[in-house]
């Protein structure tokens, strides 16, 4: 476990990293994510409920369904005995002005900002236009991390964001979807942020959801998080999946044999993954 230990040390605070500014939030959109994750039962594909949480320049796209469920909110609570639903850990955040992503990742109770490589979307637009919940859209493709896109986006939303890693339109995405129908964002709404528009109930629901990191007035890079590249974070992840248990001795001083893994309650491990939303490029 040295090379654990040696790899958790060099990762430090990057100021390159750092050097992003924080941008007052504009806008929150929900989504409804599928995600047909296993070929061998596409009849019953992955859902999630995601949001979007634009500036001006920055945005962020999280699991509303993690953060619904951190804040413990009836809705978000699983039925007793309900094998337990996994849910997507990892955070985007896009700069449009330096056309720049940093993923946030979380792993042994600490964050990580990864610096991803340069994501900049060779997109087609059409002439082709629909219209999603009266708003307005436009149709662009492209071919992306293996996959063949459509999307819809709003040329009246000036804002460059979207769902997952896709950006870069004149417009924000309202939906997306690759052409085999295998990974699909659905739009779901605009939250209302001016708080003298909302019903005592929504105040009062608006109130529990500032507890959390994305309904801060700003986006902003985590203070406390620690700064890496996609390299370095997924030699932790190996050596985590070698050694669990030695991992979290050699992470924690805790001693080996008073280490406790937890398991499923259920037996089942709900994480089978054989299409992934990001395929190996074709050449």
């Amino acid at each position: 476990m040295k090379t654990l230990l040696s790899i958790l040390f060099t990762i430090t605070i990057c100021s390159a990293t750092r050097a992003q500014s924080a941008d007052k939030v504009l806008a929150r959109v929900k989504y409804n994510f599928t995600h047909v994750r296993d070929t061998n039962q596409r009849n019953n594909p992955y859902t999630e409920t995601m949001l979007l949480v634009i500036g001006k320049n920055a945005s962020i796209f999280t699991s509303l369904t993690s953060l619904e469920r951190n804040l413990d909110l009836p809705k978000a609570r699983q039925a007793p005995g309900a094998p337990f639903k996994p849910i997507n850990p990892t955070d985007i955040y896009f700069f449009a002005k330096e056309n720049k992503l940093i993923s946030r990742e979380r792993f042994m109770n600490a964050y990580y900002l990864i610096d991803e490589a340069n994501q900049k979307i060779n997109w087609k637009i059409a002439k082709d236009t629909i219209t999603i919940s009266g708003i307005k859209c436009r149709k662009a493709t492209t071919y992306f991390k293996g996959r063949n896109w459509i999307a819809w986006f709003a040329p009246e939303l000036p804002f460059q964001s979207g769902p997952w890693k896709l950006n870069g339109l004149p417009g924000l995405i309202i939906q997306a979807n690759d052409d085999k129908n295998e990974v699909i964002f659905e739009f779901a709404g605009i939250d209302n942020l001016k708080k003298e528009n909302l019903k005592p109930e929504e105040l009062e629901l608006s109130k529990i959801y500032e507890k959390s990191f994305f309904y801060n007035p700003e986006i902003a890079l985590q203070k406390d998080a620690k700064a890496t590249n996609r390299a370095e974070f997924d030699k932790i992840l190996e050596l985590y999946r070698q050694d669990p248990t030695g991992f979290v001795s050699a992470a924690t001083g805790t001693p080996k044999n008073r280490v406790f893994m937890g398991s499923s309650m259920t037996g089942v491990s709900h994480n089978i993954t054989n299409n992934p939303i990001e395929l190996p490029e074709k050449k």
